[in-house]
Formats: structure tokens, sequence, C-alpha cells
């Protein structure tokens, strides 16, 4: 998802420069061990959804409503602080293409004669399954 080396490609009407997003660096937690508590591979990535010249009026309102003023993505998940920062560009790109998604509405259809046929079939045979079950008059 993450696009040139100076935008984030979220979708195809939504490229964002990465001047506009903020980068906060920390330890990842877990156990200690060599490397483990030295070094800052925990990246935090946040896009400031109400502030971005980037967005176009109805996709901020959309991502407004959504996600909020600020959209974060963290990664803590590798070692190396550059893998870190490409998963968390890949997750902001995620979560911002979720919250741009436009559902389609539902169109209602009627169903067709062959299977509203063959419903009532199935309902009739059914039906004599079960009265055939049944004790005769003479029983």
């Amino acid at each position: 998802m993450a696009g040139d080396d100076d935008l984030l490609v979220v979708d195809g009407s939504l490229a964002i420069p990465l001047s506009e997003l903020r980068w906060r660096f920390s330890r990842s937690g877990g156990p200690g061990g060599q490397h483990a508590n030295t070094a800052d591979t925990r990246v935090e990535v946040i896009f400031d959804v109400a502030a971005s010249p980037s967005l176009r009026p109805h996709q901020r309102a959309r991502l407004l409503q959504r996600l909020g003023p600020e959209v974060v993505a963290v990664a803590a998940d590798e070692r190396s602080q550059l893998r870190n920062r490409a998963l968390a560009l890949d997750r902001l790109a995620g979560r911002l293409s979720v919250g741009l998604h436009v559902e389609r509405p539902r169109v209602a259809t009627r169903p067709t004669r062959g299977s509203q046929r063959r419903r009532v079939d199935a309902k009739r045979r059914r039906s004599e399954t079960k009265r055939l079950r049944r004790p005769t008059e003479g029983d």
C-alpha cells in the first residue's frame, strides 16, 4: 500500500505526502535481551485528518466521522525500525482505505417464478411426507 518514496498511496483517489505524517519512536515492549531494550524500534505514525490539505471535503468528512480527527498506526513486530516503519505505513493506509470505503446500497429484488415454484413444491413434498407418518383412521 505504501507508494513512492514521498507519497503514501491509500487508493486510486488518495495519495498523502509523507511530510503530513508525524512519527514517534519508542522502545518495544516484551522481554529483554541483547538489542531489545536499547533500540527505539517501535514505530507510531500519526495522520491528522482534520488539518490535512490532501483530503477532499467529502473524504475528510467521512474519515472524521468514522476514524476521528487523528488516525494512528503502530508497528513493533520487527527488530528493525525500518521494517516497522514500512509496516506502520501499510497499516495506516489500510485503516484510511477502510475508512473511505463506501458500501453500495442494497437493491431489493424479487424472487424468480422458478424459485417460487421450487419453494412451493418443496413445501408440498414435506407436507406429504409428514401426512404419511400420521396414523391412519383404522389404527
